[in-house]
């Protein structure tokens, strides 16, 4: 309830600012007035949303079922939800973007001129793949950043490809974190070798009070448990055609960043979830997870909690609170919910006891929408609602899932598979496993 009436004040004070003609300030293109704008129709909407909501279960206590009408007024209020946060959250990152460009594009250390003359002999490779005095200048500045131990780089030339310059790569890295929920939310480690592992101590470290003089019982040794990420090689095959190089307009450097980022986090979001673990990332939902608690369940192995039926979501939010107490206390301080759009649209209907909505809407710029008072990250990669399927997770995935990145991409050219068209070969080394198996907590759509 707390929570609530913290929400309603901030929108109360925000619909007064702009009741008041407050001026919003505008940076870069973005128009911030605009995702005012879009955070006033999504408190709106949901009221909105809530009164039809209350208006179909008055309905089905009276007659058994909901009206259509009802329906299809609900179901049209659902889509314009989803599509006002969508709005938002594509807001929130253009006006992210222009504050890391006032920001001088977000860099942490100075670029060395050997990298700065490697970046540019590689987009001018990217324009002229072919020409010979092109890839001879690309090869030299690669040979330069080598001596100077700045840029991890091997073989070269169309066989084993270039490196991506760091400057480059380092845009795809942010863009894939932006792009990628499971990114957002996961541990994530550079590592220099496929072999990299982590050992977890599965009970925490013993604890004892004594005397100033007493007998210090001897250390218990420690449960360790091996943490593997497996390992795939992540790939993506961005195209131009030659016309498009040869225009001095076309910004061959973002384009090149913009496409990578987009398909390596598309297909790595898949993986981090129900990734088989065959040169790929192992996901958070592969193996066989059972309702056994955290005391006696093998490590590696997540608890689960069913919905009561069998192919549908719970008929009582008190799953959801019994899946928020499974978890320990020091996993809740951070942890959030993570599903798709759909199971998200049944989240909206739930309440309380007191009849208040359990989900609340993002009413503020950078803050996500809330479901019991947690944040909700939205995986389109996660499950639909369906028998046996688990369609939403909780908990702290910070702790609970290990992404591991190898360190550098690399790039080869292929001019000849579509005429007219000059076509990259971008791929880099990624691994991905559940890191401690008591930090994540799942929903199982059935009867037990």
């Amino acid at each position: 309830m707390q929570m609530m009436h913290v929400m309603a004040a901030h929108f109360a004070a925000f619909s007064a600012r702009l009741a008041a003609g407050v001026v919003l300030e505008k940076k870069e293109g973005v128009d911030l007035a605009e995702l005012g704008r879009t955070i006033e129709k999504i408190g709106k909407g949901f009221e909105e949303y809530k009164s039809a909501n209350d208006r179909a279960l008055d309905e089905v206590k009276k007659g058994g079922a909901v009206d259509p009408v009802t329906k299809a007024k609900l179901d049209k209020l659902d889509a314009e939800m989803d599509a006002l946060s969508e709005l938002k959250k594509d807001l929130e990152a253009v006006a992210k973007k222009a504050a890391r460009s006032n920001l001088g594009g977000g860099e942490s250390k100075p670029v060395m001129p050997e990298q700065s003359a490697y970046k540019d002999a590689f987009v001018n490779w990217l324009r002229n793949p072919s020409d010979p005095q092109v890839q001879m200048d690309l090869k030299t500045a690669q040979k330069a950043v080598e001596a100077k131990a700045a840029q991890t780089a091997t073989t070269s030339g169309s066989a084993g490809g270039f490196a991506m310059p760091e400057q480059i790569e380092a845009t795809i890295a942010r863009l894939s974190v932006d792009i990628s929920p499971i990114r957002q939310i996961a541990t994530v480690r550079t590592v220099g070798s496929p072999d990299y592992k982590e050992l977890f101590d599965v009970n925490g470290a013993s604890f004892e009070w004594v005397g100033e003089t007493g007998t210090r019982s001897q250390t218990l040794t420690p449960d360790l448990a091996e943490v593997a990420p497996t390992f795939g090689t992540a790939s993506a095959r961005p195209r131009a055609s030659e016309e498009s190089l040869d225009d001095i307009f076309f910004d061959v450097e973002s384009w090149l960043q913009t496409s990578v980022a987009e398909a390596l986090a598309a297909g790595e979001g898949a993986a981090f979830i129900s990734g088989n673990g065959t040169n790929r990332p192992t996901g958070f939902l592969t193996g066989t997870p059972v309702t056994t608690a955290d005391a006696t369940r093998a490590f590696g192995v997540l608890q689960f909690r069913p919905s009561g039926q069998a192919a549908a979501m719970p008929t009582s939010a008190d799953v959801f609170l019994d899946m928020v107490y499974d978890l320990r206390a020091r996993y809740r301080a951070n942890a959030r919910w993570v599903t798709n759009r759909t199971v998200l649209s049944a989240l909206r209907k739930y309440k309380d006891t007191t009849g208040q909505y359990l989900w609340q809407p993002s009413l503020s710029q950078s803050q996500p929408e809330s479901f019991m008072g947690y944040a909700v990250t939205e995986a389109e990669d996660m499950p639909n609602v369906g028998a046996n399927a688990f369609p939403l997770a909780f908990g702290d995935f910070r702790e609970g899932y290990l992404i591991a990145d190898r360190v550098g991409l690399r790039i080869t050219r292929d001019d000849i598979t579509l005429p007219g068209f000059v076509q990259w070969y971008v791929r880099r080394r990624v691994g991905g496993r559940i890191r401690n198996s008591q930090a994540i907590k799942l929903l199982r759509i059935s009867a037990t």
